[in-house]
């Protein structure tokens, strides 16, 4: 099920940590309406058969973000440059 993700704070946080990633940055603002996996992963595009021929999810690279209060995000980016899931490190059981 789809639920709204409000990016602002994520993007700011991108600003300030990878600004030479542009591409990151802009992929985020599109990080509207995503799903929840569980507590610590939220993802915006299906993994359904990821990494396969034809599937939508095509994994390219993670880039590390560190809040001072959600500690360490991982951002899974694809290889059309989208944001497929957002991982909280510190809410991982």
């Amino acid at each position: 099920m789809n639920e709204d993700f409000d990016p602002e704070w994520i993007i700011e946080l991108a600003r300030a940590q990878v600004s030479d990633r542009t591409d990151i940055i802009e992929a985020l603002k599109n990080c509207c309406k995503g799903t929840s996996e569980s507590r610590a992963y939220i993802h915006f595009v299906s993994q359904k058969n990821a990494n396969q021929p034809n599937s939508e999810w095509q994994f390219e690279e993670n880039i590390v973000l560190e809040h001072p209060k959600k500690g360490t995000i991982v951002l899974d980016v694809l290889k059309d440059k989208r944001i497929g899931g957002i991982e909280f490190v510190s809410l991982i059981n």
